[in-house]
This record gives structure tokens, C-alpha cells and sequence, in this order.
């Protein structure tokens, strides 16, 4: 079961990029969203519960695994942020791009409270703070769609 932690925790190897591994993680993410975004509603957000949750998991598994607990390799917190914030939202090309530019940019500077989420034990917090940075990005890509909806 360890591998199959590290594997979903890597987000199928996507964590081990040699820079930026998040950003691969987050691509990830994108192309999880491209082949899903035609599911039900509650289908997308059933994905993303059991994205986040399996990622819990997976997280802890492999933070054990590599020594630290939240590993630069562990990306499946991307995915599940960036399937956070493109769900429900209509979007194409342009939007998913600007959904992914908002949510690695939530991601990287971690406002409150997303920054003390990743104290939270254990794969919970590995995770919660990428979904925190995810309602971020969702907020703000929601609003885009409703108030500049031509270009999106």
C-alpha cells in the first residue's frame, strides 16, 4: 500500500519533477478537470472529496516515507486544489488557464488562513491548505465569469 500512496501522493510521478514540482502537480490537476468538467455536478464534487481525502492518506504515507511532512514530491494537495477551484465553473481554455494562474498564485503565497491550515497534523494539513487556496482561486474565477463573461 506504501507505493500506491507514493504514486497518488506524486500525482503519478508529476511530484518528482526537478523544478516546480506543485506546478506539474496543478497541470495535473488542469488535465483531471479537461476529462471530468462534462461529469454531473455531483460527480465533480464527489471527485474532489474523494481527491482530497484519498490525498490525506497519501500524504501521510508519504510523508513518512520521505522523512518531512510535507514533502516538496507530495503534489496530490495541487490536484485536489486545482479541481477545487474549476469546479462547477463553466469554463474553457482561457478560464481553466486563469483558474490555474489564480490557484498557484493562492497556493504560493497563502493567505490567512491558508498559511496556518499546514500546521494541522499530519496529511491534513498538507492538504488543507492547497483546498484554502483553492476556495481562494474559485472565488475569484467565479467572479471573473460572472462579471467578464466573454472572456472566459
Amino acid at each position: 500500500m506504501r507505493r500506491v500512496a507514493i504514486v497518488i501522493a506524486t500525482a503519478g510521478g508529476a511530484g518528482y519533477a526537478p523544478v516546480a514540482p506543485g506546478t506539474f502537480g496543478a497541470a495535473v490537476g488542469l488535465v483531471v478537470f479537461a476529462l471530468t468538467r462534462h461529469w454531473p455536478a455531483a460527480w465533480q464534487i464527489a471527485l474532489v472529496v474523494v481527491v482530497s481525502a484519498v490525498g490525506i492518506w497519501a500524504s501521510k504515507v508519504a510523508g513518512e516515507h520521505f522523512g518531512r511532512e510535507d514533502p516538496g514530491q507530495v503534489v496530490i494537495d495541487e490536484v485536489a486544489g486545482q479541481l477545487l477551484t474549476l469546479l462547477l465553473l463553466d469554463v474553457h481554455v482561457a478560464g481553466a488557464a486563469a483558474g490555474f494562474l489564480l490557484f498557484r498564485a493562492f497556493d504560493i503565497v497563502k493567505p490567512w488562513p491558508a498559511r496556518q491550515f499546514e500546521e494541522l497534523p499530519h496529511g491534513i494539513g498538507v492538504m488543507a491548505d492547497d483546498l484554502m487556496a483553492g476556495v481562494y482561486a474559485w472565488i475569484c474565477l467565479a467572479l471573473l465569469v460572472r462579471y467578464v463573461p466573454l472572456l472566459w
